[in-house]
């Protein structure tokens, strides 16, 4: 400690202060450089693998949809192979799949819903909802309801109890594409607050999916969960489901706070002018 004050009051400490606070910078500087390097370097290659194995997969494809080849045939090909058994290119094929999936319907659509089955692509997608980041459930969730993979129903409705809001609404509207009607018992059972942006968002799912009468939206009415009964009621009117008027009656007569008893006044209304 003495020798420490002797540099300080002396001053000598400063040019050797200097010298280390210029080294540090420079060293410093160059390992972010070499990061940058590196990083830029990685996405270059990215984008060049990404590129040939586009090319790839859109001319495969061609293929299984219009010439009816099958996963055993393309599987024959040692190239495929040897591609088919990295990660990235998995990946690229199951994004091509599904972007054609959505353009395509009828026997088109199911010839690549098989390719997907018979290749097990399908496990990659499984294997992503149990991952413990939020983004790749979504991810593996939106991908198993875009090629109507009905066996994924039970693992998405747990998927859909989860904590985070996007994971929850992906996970509820895979549902209802899936399930339809066959999700609203789950719905009743709902044990958490459903916002109204979650509300409106599964309203949509129910629309878009037209699945007509919905057959059981009344199970919404009888939840022990205020924010599912609101739910049933928004759905009702938005849907303009006539004959869930004797429901409507009933949930007036036993409201389970006046806020709701209100809100179905209001569609019971509206339904009967």
């Amino acid at each position: 400690m003495t020798k420490l004050w002797e540099l300080y009051k002396s001053g000598t400490w400063v040019e050797p202060f200097l010298i280390l606070s210029i080294g540090l910078f420079i060293l410093t500087s160059f390992i972010l450089y070499l990061i940058i390097i590196s990083s830029r370097s990685r996405k270059i290659r990215r984008n060049k693998r990404l590129a040939e194995y586009t090319i790839i997969i859109e001319k495969l494809m061609f293929s299984v949809v219009f010439q009816d080849m099958p996963f055993s045939e393309v599987n024959k090909d040692e190239n495929f192979n040897k591609l088919f058994r990295k990660s990235f290119f998995r990946e690229v094929m199951i994004d091509s799949i599904m972007n054609l999936h959505k353009n395509y319907e009828g026997n088109y659509a199911e010839k690549l819903e098989q390719f997907y089955k018979d290749s097990e692509l399908i496990k990659d997608s499984f294997k992503k909802i149990r991952s413990l980041r939020w983004e790749v459930k979504c991810k593996g969730i939106t991908e198993l309801s875009e090629i109507n993979c009905a066996d994924a129903f039970d693992r998405i409705i747990k998927a859909s109890q989860g904590g985070n809001k996007i994971l929850k609404i992906t996970a509820v509207n895979a549902a209802i594409k899936l399930g339809g009607t066959k999700s609203l018992p789950y719905l009743t059972e709902h044990p958490h607050p459903i916002d109204d942006w979650t509300q409106i968002n599964i309203i949509h799912a129910f629309k878009k999916h037209d699945i007509g009468d919905i057959k059981g939206v009344e199970l919404l009415l009888e939840s022990q969960n205020t924010t599912v009964i609101a739910l049933g009621l928004k759905l009702i009117k938005e849907l303009k489901l006539t004959q869930k008027i004797p429901y409507l009656t009933k949930l007036v007569a036993n409201a389970p706070n006046t806020l709701i008893k209100y809100e179905a006044q209001n569609v019971l209304q509206l339904l009967t002018v």
